[in-house]
Parts: structure tokens; C-alpha cells; sequence
């Protein structure tokens, strides 16, 4: 009998549920949630029962019973770093993400909704590799001042899901080699697997590394200290700057790749040049990782969904492709991991890590 798996993966305005029968998806939806709904609630936790809700009818109207699920998987939220790997959501997690001690974000909501699920159903809820997975070398974590140490911060869970596939690709042991992945989404990330460890990583929130569509990355460090001190942004507005309003958002105005493609397609010469710069960005964060790698590099693996763009990955595959066979495997991946981490849990193919 396959294993059924209860997928939840909460964003800013949409609940995501998806069923899986082993890997086979049976079912798959995405509730969206108007900003006029949303407005009702003070903050993002008194959003609880509304959601629970919606998932609760979603499943009642397609006649699933939450005692039929053999797990529930979600996406990992703000927790306390840990390694990657499976974990299996507890009290203790659950209150770290509710102190909002390491941030704050819809996921924690959703972990809470199903870990509330779960202990009515008397199900397990796992997590895997969540984006505060941190396996990082000594080395790794210095940022050249020493109160502001370097911290991961990363799109761990498509990360870990694609070095696991491209090993089994070269049909080697993800434990056995070394890879570059670049995911490549509204944050981008360049991270340094090496044996199964990613052992640098940029901080691809609002720290460093490429800017991205979203996200300014490394900026320099005075002109932004001195921005702050001008009295014209307030700290919320330089936040925004960094993390939301960087990027394509600051040069071109639109975080959407595609938008981007049809400038330049429409003969736009300047958003030709920023989308360059930012290839050219990820390509250097790239060679940075195979110096970490000290050059012994089996793949380097572009994700995410923008590598979708045939424009962008070539400009990188010119300027990487000295350093390793590159492999493209575009996409976000979001719900089929969590179903894969779910499935190497009961099937007892990897036994979950104590928070």
C-alpha cells in the first residue's frame, strides 16, 4: 500500500495543499487570500484558524479524512540553525517559531496549523531541511566584523533536492561529491556542497552574494551606512530596499524575469545590461564557491525558476562552464521535496534528527 502524504506549504496570501500517494500527486491545490481578507488580522499568527479552516473544508469537499494520512509535510519554518536532514515537529520547535526569536514568516503559521493537525490526527509532521539549515564551515562564518557573524540563511530545501538528484544522475552518493547549486528564484542563492555538507553559502534573505530580483545582495557597505544616516528612509524603508525592493525591483522596477525578457526583446538596451549584470553576479558568486571548493567541482547545477531563461543560463554557462559540467533543472520543486522528505522518513530510509 502506498503511503499517503498531506503536503502544506504556507505563503504571504496563498495556502498551497497537495496529496501524494507515494511520489504520485493525487491532488493539488492553491487557496489565494485577498488583501482585503487578510486586512482583518493584526498579525500574521491570528491568521491561524482562518487557515486551518481552508484546509480543513478543502479536504472535507474532495472527501479526504485526516486520519487517513500516514504524515503531514510542510515547509520548514524560523527555527533555531540546524543541519539539514528530516526533523519531526515538536513543541520545542513549535514555541521557537512562535517567539518569533528567529523571525517571522507565513511557514511558521503553516507549521503550527500542522502540527495542531497532526497531534488531532495522531500523525507525524516532518520538516526537512529548512531555510535555516546551517552546516557551515568555521571559515565560513566570519564577516570581517566580528559582532555580525555571517549566518545561513538559504533556499535549503530545493538545494538539498537538487544535489540529491544530480548525484543520482553522475550515479554517485551525494556523500561522495562535490557540487555548485545556484538556485535561481526571487532570492537567489549560490551554495558549496561538498561531501553532502553545503559549507558556504550566501545569506540569500537580505544579506549577500548576487543581487536577484528581489534582493539587492552585496552592496557596499559605506554608501549603505550612509544611507541610513540621511534622515530620508526610515528603517523599515531601508529593509525594503535590501530585501524586496532590490534588485530587478530597484534598476527596472518588475521583479519577473519574463517582464525583463520582453524589455529586451522589445529592444530595451538598459534592461539588457541589468540582466546581464545580474548573470555576471551569479557567475562570479559561483567561482567564489569553487575557491571554497578549492576547485574540485563534479557539477554545477542551475535551479529555480529562473532558470527557466535560456538568455540567462547561457550568459552563466559562458562565463562557469570552465569549472565544472553544468546541468540545468529549473523549477521551484517546493511541493514534490516535501513529499520526497516525507516518503524517505516512512519508508525508513533516513531517520529524523533531534531538534
Amino acid at each position: 500500500m502506498p503511503y499517503k502524504i498531506l503536503i502544506i506549504n504556507l505563503g504571504s496570501t496563498s495556502t498551497k495543499i497537495a496529496i501524494y500517494s507515494d511520489l504520485k500527486e493525487e491532488f493539488k491545490e492553491s487557496i489565494g487570500h485577498s488583501q482585503e481578507e487578510l486586512n482583518v488580522f493584526s498579525n500574521i499568527w491570528d491568521q491561524i484558524d482562518f487557515r486551518k479552516e481552508k484546509i480543513l473544508n478543502l479536504l472535507r469537499e474532495n472527501e479526504y479524512k485526516l486520519e487517513s494520512f500516514d504524515a503531514i509535510s510542510c515547509r520548514g519554518g524560523n527555527v533555531k540553525p540546524v543541519p539539514g536532514g528530516i526533523y519531526l515537529l515538536n513543541e520545542e520547535m513549535v514555541s521557537d517559531m512562535r517567539s518569533e526569536k528567529y523571525g517571522v514568516h507565513p511557514t511558521n503559521v503553516g507549521n503550527v496549523i500542522a502540527y495542531q493537525l497532526g497531534k488531532k490526527a495522531g500523525i507525524p509532521v516532518i520538516i526537512a531541511d529548512p531555510p535555516v539549515t546551517d552546516e557551515l564551515c568555521e571559515f565560513a562564518r566570519f564577516s570581517g566584523i566580528k559582532e555580525i557573524p555571517r549566518m545561513s540563511s538559504f533556499h535549503a530545501l530545493n538545494q538539498k533536492r537538487t544535489a540529491r538528484k544530480i548525484s543520482m544522475e553522475l550515479k554517485k552518493e551525494y556523500g561522495d561529491i562535490n557540487l555548485i547549486v545556484a538556485h535561481l528564484g526571487g532570492g537567489i542563492s549560490v551554495a558549496a556542497h561538498e561531501k553532502g555538507l553545503i559549507i558556504d553559502v550566501n545569506n540569500a534573505l537580505d544579506g549577500d552574494g548576487p543581487f536577484s530580483p528581489e534582493r539587492a545582495g552585496t552592496v557596499p557597505a559605506g554608501d549603505l551606512i550612509r544611507m541610513c544616516f540621511f534622515g530620508r528612509y526610515s528603517e523599515e524603508e531601508i529593509i525594503k530596499k535590501v530585501r524586496g525592493g532590490g534588485g530587478l525591483m530597484s534598476y527596472l522596477n518588475t521583479n519577473s524575469g519574463l517582464e525583463v525578457e520582453k524589455m529586451i526583446d522589445n529592444g530595451d538596451r538598459y534592461a539588457l545590461k541589468v540582466f546581464k549584470a545580474m548573470a555576471y553576479q551569479i557567475s562570479k558568486e559561483i567561482g567564489s564557491a569553487a575557491a571554497v571548493l578549492k576547485g574540485k567541482v563534479d557539477a554545477i547545477v542551475l535551479t529555480g525558476s529562473l532558470a527557466y531563461s535560456e538568455r540567462l543560463t547561457k550568459w552563466i554557462k559562458e562565463s562557469t562552464e570552465f569549472i565544472a559540467p553544468i546541468y540545468i533543472m529549473a523549477g521551484e520543486n517546493e511541493m514534490i521535496s516535501l513529499a520526497e522528505n516525507a516518503l524517505r522518513y516512512l519508508n525508513g530510509e533516513e531517520k529524523p534528527k533531534k531538534y
